[in-house]
């Protein structure tokens, strides 16, 4: 087990959260993912690690692998200025993640929740949801409604709302 994916599941247990775990090659984008996970039972899902136009906030966008994100109706629907994706440092810096290991559970290291993080209201309608364990190399599942647990014991500023 990766030391990256440690930290992950010690938080999901302590919140009583079941998850399966599967693994894989390494992925890069959503596309790469989408060939590993056509055999794992759950939505899949993307993650965009965003910062505003001054780069003093920044958000995590979480979406169905099937859609596109119009960073151009993002911005209003957050009321911010231009959306651009953040740097590898910034990624690091505020979820503890390199490029193509975003995921929710980036987080637990967000310590002074600065990251808002945007869902995709469609979402809530998959009774399972695919996130990467910090780790491209692998993959977890967790409940639709734990998902929803996980995200509202990290205290971040968290949207539901239709990308």
């Amino acid at each position: 087990m990766s030391d990256v994916r440690a930290p992950v599941y010690a938080a999901l247990s302590a919140l009583g959260i079941q998850y399966d775990v599967f693994e894989h090659p390494p992925v890069f984008t959503g596309e790469e993912a989408a060939l590993h996970w056509a055999a794992i039972p759950g939505a899949a899902v993307k993650n965009l690690f965003l910062r505003n136009k001054k780069g003093d906030r920044h958000y995590l966008v979480i979406l169905g692998i099937e859609k596109q994100a119009d960073l151009r109706q993002l911005v209003k629907v957050v009321g911010d200025d231009r959306l651009s994706f953040g740097s590898p440092e910034r990624l690091q810096r505020y979820l503890g993640v390199t490029p193509g290991s975003v995921s929710p559970f980036g987080l637990i290291h967000d310590t002074t929740h600065s990251v808002r993080v945007i869902v995709d209201s469609d979402l809530t309608k998959a009774g399972r949801l695919i996130f990467h364990p910090n780790d491209n190399t692998a993959s977890l599942t967790i409940s639709g409604a734990d998902f929803a647990r996980f995200l509202e014991r990290q205290g971040n500023v968290v949207r539901w709302v239709r990308v």
